[in-house]
């Protein structure tokens, strides 16, 4: 067992040296590293290391866990480490970036095995499947084998309720839409268990976000040959799954990172929750005029505000996560001024609609918020949440 940082050589260069003595790159006798990327996990490591240590050879295997964890699952790591004849590494990352994915990438760069087998700690992918999938890929010349739930004789038997199973099936169903000809070889671009070749591995090109790390090496790496392995998807062992809301919405966000790039995406995230502002806005607006009998134009005053809180309380936890260098106070201070300055332009606007073109009121007020939105996202973008700029690198 060791505790271990990065380390310094590329995923590419490492794959094709294992490793060196001094600067002479030398081979290992690896055949794989089981990547598994840990957070809060205890009840489980006991188990999975029993199973992969009956099914897989000591000498040619190695574990590596990457873990995120806010209670002692490294230290039950270390412990059960004691006595398991694989080698077993222990990387514990305290800010966790990039979620699952960044786990996984962490670890294909401390792997120094042949094949790199990524799988969960839950026990949900059997371990007895990594031969399989070793083999497979050995046997058919692979880059990339994935553990399959929808290929032939492959099941999701494992998800827990009709919820889970109808988010898993709709998540798959729209990947292999947005990504049509890259996930042609692919039945389940959502599986968190497969095995790549490490010396067709560009680590370098990753850019993980949350838990669908699969995807992303599909759609950067783009691996030559791909095959699946039908397993069965099990029950979790033990402890609680790590699905939520907020993984979902970091999901839907990779989706738009990979398929369009990262300013066109931020852009139709910024819409879609401009979109959702529209309900809040609509429906106060509604009620000042509707059931309060207030004159329209303060009305839309009143119900801009409550949408522009609306949709700051979504842009910053969501699209510029990672970008709220100002504290909170200031954010919201600047969003909401920008929010509501372009009642400068809406009012007037909303006012010649309604009585110079006689629109009704919900229709005019649309109108406007459409005409202010590119404006809002540029300001946002490039203003509110700017990037923050590289320190220059001491000579």
């Amino acid at each position: 067992m060791t505790v271990t940082t990065d380390l310094a050589l590329p995923g590419k260069v490492r794959a094709r040296m294992r490793g060196t003595i001094g600067e002479l790159p030398v081979r290992t006798a690896l055949r794989q590293t089981i990547v598994v990327p840990t957070f809060n996990e205890r009840d489980n490591i006991a188990t999975l290391l029993e199973r992969l240590t009956a099914a897989l050879p000591a000498g040619e295997t190695e574990i590596v866990f990457v873990d995120d964890s806010t209670d002692d699952t490294p230290a039950v790591i270390r412990a059960a480490a004691e006595g398991c004849p694989i080698p077993v590494t222990v990387h514990h990352r305290e800010n966790g970036v990039g979620g699952l994915g960044g786990a996984v990438v962490e670890g294909m760069r401390l792997a120094r095995g042949e094949w790199i087998v990524v799988m969960d700690a839950d026990l949900q992918h059997p371990p007895e499947i990594v031969p399989d999938l070793i083999g497979a890929g050995a046997r058919d010349g692979a880059d990339l084998v994935v553990g399959s739930r929808y290929a032939g004789g492959g099941n999701r038997d494992g998800l827990a309720g009709g919820y889970r199973r109808i988010v898993s099936g709709g998540s798959t169903a729209v990947t292999k839409v947005i990504f049509r000809n890259s996930l042609l070889q692919v039945s389940d671009p959502m599986s968190g268990l497969f095995a790549i070749r490490a010396s067709s591995l560009e680590v370098g090109e990753l850019r993980p976000l949350g838990y669908k790390i699969l995807l992303e090496l599909i759609v950067r790496n783009r691996p030559g040959r791909i095959v699946e392995v039908p397993y069965s998807f099990q029950p979790r062992h033990a402890g609680e799954s790590k699905s939520s809301l907020a993984e979902g919405l970091r999901f839907i966000k990779h989706l738009g990172l990979l398929r369009f790039g990262a300013q066109r995406s931020r852009m139709l995230i910024f819409g879609l929750i401009g979109v959702s502002g529209l309900l809040p806005n609509q429906a106060v607006l509604w009620a000042f005029t509707d059931l309060a009998g207030v004159h329209y134009l303060p009305a839309a005053v009143l119900a801009n505000v409550v949408a522009v809180t609306w949709n700051f309380l979504l842009v910053d936890r969501i699209l510029y996560r990672s970008r709220r260098d100002r504290p909170l106070v200031s954010r919201f201070t600047r969003f909401f001024l920008l929010g509501n300055a372009d009642l400068l332009l809406r009012i007037p606007l909303l006012a010649l609609l309604v009585d110079g073109v006689h629109l009704g009121v919900l229709w005019a007020n649309l109108v406007t918020l459409v005409v202010s939105f590119v404006a809002r996202f540029v300001i946002s973008d490039r203003v509110i949440y700017r990037p923050r700029a590289l320190k220059p690198v001491p000579a």
